[in-house]
């Protein structure tokens, strides 16, 4: 990618004399995760990477089927060819699913990821979960399948967090708010509640202070019984 980049800033370089629709077409072709640095290369191409042009012509390309797909019902919006790229990105590389879900999981995902990690103030978990359980029923599936999306989805956002001093404060949030909001099946599942406590023992441990040790504890010990070894000792 150096050389690449190297020779695109040359001042004899053809490729930045070519037309914006071969550019994309060129672009398009590179490996995703490449993408980044293409678009730091210079301005112009950093626009195109910016624009709704590339981002259909990369959905055509990668996902040829993605243009049949039907808008669906339910408060989660498709959105632009971007997004929906993103969306059938994640599905693809984080889910494994056989029932023609893709697109609406991967958009699930991005939207509980950004309630949780760009709100200064996110909704009450059970909330958000009712909400994507409300999708997935709008989208024709039971109640159970519902809400085993939204567990797979939870766990999915969860273990993507930044592990950083807000992904903390979120998870600490999590754990002690409760499912007292609404009742099953919108409170979030068991194997969601376990894996926040797990990372809050486990990859945050030095980050709790002794009352937050003893109240998560508390917490714990009143929702799972018995709870893991390693989740003892201050």
């Amino acid at each position: 990618m150096t050389n690449a980049c190297e020779i695109a800033t040359s001042y004899d370089n053809p490729l930045g004399k070519l037309p914006d629709h071969l550019l994309v077409e060129i672009f398009i072709r590179v490996p995703v995760t490449d993408w980044e640095k293409v678009s730091c290369v210079k301005k112009h191409w950093a626009d195109l990477f910016k624009e709704e042009c590339l981002w259909h012509a990369a959905l055509v390309k990668t996902y040829p089927f993605a243009g049949l797909a039907k808008r669906w019902p339910g408060p989660i919006p498709r959105g632009i060819s971007k997004r929906r790229f993103t969306a059938l990105y994640i599905s693809r590389h984080i889910f494994v699913l056989d029932d023609g879900m893709d697109e609406i999981v991967g958009h699930t995902y991005l939207f509980l990821k950004e309630q949780l990690e760009i709100s200064t103030m996110p909704p009450p978990s059970t909330i958000l979960h009712g909400t994507i359980i409300d999708q997935f029923i709008a989208c024709g599936k039971s109640r159970e399948r519902a809400h085993e999306l939204a567990s797979l989805i939870w766990l999915a956002v969860i273990d993507n967090l930044e592990e950083d001093e807000r992904t903390f404060h979120l998870l600490k949030r999590l754990a002690l708010e409760g499912n007292v909001f609404l009742p099953f099946p919108y409170s979030r599942s068991s194997k969601v509640l376990w894996r926040i406590f797990e990372k809050l023992f486990t990859d945050f441990r030095d980050c709790l202070n002794h009352v937050d040790y003893y109240d998560l504890l508390a917490s714990a010990k009143s929702r799972f019984q018995p709870i893991p070894s390693t989740w003892l000792g201050y």
